[in-house]
């Protein structure tokens, strides 16, 4: 793997990372779940992760759930 990929790869975890905890944080807290926008993109930054490291783009998606 290239520098530069792993180091995108490398910003796309710490980022994952840390929306992942920002919801685990909101959820000790509050006892509430996380919007469903906030699911959607932690989704979506999985799935470019994904798309990356699998060296394919994707088509763009019809959502799978609903607000």
């Amino acid at each position: 793997m290239s520098t530069s990929k792993r180091e995108e790869v490398i910003s796309h975890l710490r980022y994952i990372r840390q929306e992942l905890r920002d919801m685990h944080q909101m959820l000790k807290e509050d006892g509430l779940l996380p919007e469903v926008s906030e699911l959607k993109e932690v989704h979506a930054s999985l799935d470019a992760l994904y798309q990356l490291l699998a060296g394919k783009v994707k088509k763009k998606q019809k959502p799978e759930f609903d607000d």
